[in-house]
């Protein structure tokens, strides 16, 4: 049996490779978050790991958001040297007289200051207390700071994309048809005499499609939940198309726990009726199939009614908002923002041969849940 010597652990700097990213690794989550007192607080000790420094302050453009270390009576002059630094743009060494101090046996005597940057905008400084003013102090000062920057810009994509989702669901939403809120309460409205049940159950059924559509609970949901919007959908519509309408849905239980985002396969059904089945004389069929297929789910929709040009799909998809399928468009690219490239809509259609739209989403994605 061979004996593994302390030498397989790698030289000394391999080792300290290691724990500088390790250390940097632990502070990421929170910077992840953004500037805040609270992501500051838990970030701090791992950056005054980072830096070995006796203290370290970050702030942002008004206040002082965390102190660690020693010394921290001079938590108080750390926005004076934060608007001194933020004025100028570039990393500091603090000047003679900026960091005085009265105790005895106290060790700062100087401060680097950094600024934060988030789209090359100053947001805060990252504050190093030392001894001693050195060259590899504010080189090491510099470093860091551009690092946190750069965790503090991939924190502010994610918001943007938070907020984009959120615009794109809102615009979804707003294309709910006024033609199918009134059709279902008409549709609603002839059963009440004739068959007052049914009229009741219906009613239920607008309600809580209507809940789901309009409602405020994040930006992804459950296949579970999704598909049970559209099933309570398309009840309205066949109160509406009565024999005219046929519907076909299968599910897999597999999948029914599958994260998705809200509103993702809703407007394709919609589309399906909307554009493909109710321009159609004679009756017509959509059938819905949710299929368990490894690490994916995939989702089918598919109508016989009266197609569309692929090339206006195909615009459509592109981005082009004279395509008129907005709809599309925008469950394509919330899906490609959320799993990849590799899992957008794949439309087959063509002028009278109906269409057939296929969703792929993996079962898991990381950060993904409702």
């Amino acid at each position: 049996m061979r004996l593994w010597r302390r030498t397989h652990l790698g030289t000394e700097a391999e080792r300290a490779a290691f724990r500088t990213l390790h250390t940097a690794s632990l502070a990421s989550p929170a910077l992840r978050e953004g500037l805040t007192a609270d992501s500051a607080e838990r970030a701090i000790r791992h950056l005054r790991n980072l830096l070995g420094s006796p203290a370290l302050a970050l702030t942002d453009t008004e206040s002082l958001l965390a102190w660690d270390g020693v010394g921290d009576h001079h938590a108080a002059g750390a926005l004076d040297l934060a608007e001194a630094t933020l004025e100028r743009g570039t990393t500091r060494l603090s000047e003679r007289g900026e960091l005085t101090c009265a105790v005895p046996g106290c060790e700062l005597r100087t401060a680097v200051v950094s600024p934060l940057l988030v789209e090359d905008r100053p947001i805060g400084t990252l504050q190093v207390y030392a001894p001693v003013p050195t060259a590899s102090l504010a080189r090491a000062a510099d470093e860091v700071a551009t690092w946190v920057s750069g965790q503090l810009d991939l924190a502010e994509l994610a918001a943007s994309r938070h907020r984009l989702m959120q615009a794109e669901v809102r615009a979804l939403r707003a294309q709910i048809s006024p033609h199918f809120v009134y059709n279902s309460l008409t549709a609603i409205a002839s059963f009440v005499r004739t068959d007052p049940d049914r009229a009741r159950e219906l009613l239920l059924d607008f309600a809580d499609f209507t809940r789901y559509s309009f409602r405020r609970l994040g930006d992804f949901t459950t296949l579970e939940e999704e598909m049970g919007s559209i099933e309570r959908y398309l009840v309205l519509e066949q109160a509406r198309f009565g024999d005219r309408l046929t519907v076909t849905l299968r599910v897999a239980p597999e999948v029914l726990p599958v994260t998705i985002p809200v509103l993702s396969l809703q407007p394709l059904v919609e589309n399906a009726v909307r554009h493909g089945l109710a321009p159609k004389a004679e009756p017509g069929s959509v059938r819905i199939e949710a299929r368990d297929l490894d690490r994916e789910a995939v989702i089918t929709i598919e109508d016989d009614g009266v197609g569309e040009d692929p090339e206006k799909i195909r615009r459509a998809l592109a981005g082009d908002s004279t395509a008129e399928s907005v709809g599309l468009a925008n469950v394509d690219e919330r899906l490609r923002s959320t799993f990849g490239d590799d899992y957008g809509l794949v439309v087959e259609t063509a002028p009278g041969a109906g269409t057939r739209v296929v969703v792929r989403v993996p079962k898991y994605a990381p950060g993904v849940r409702p």
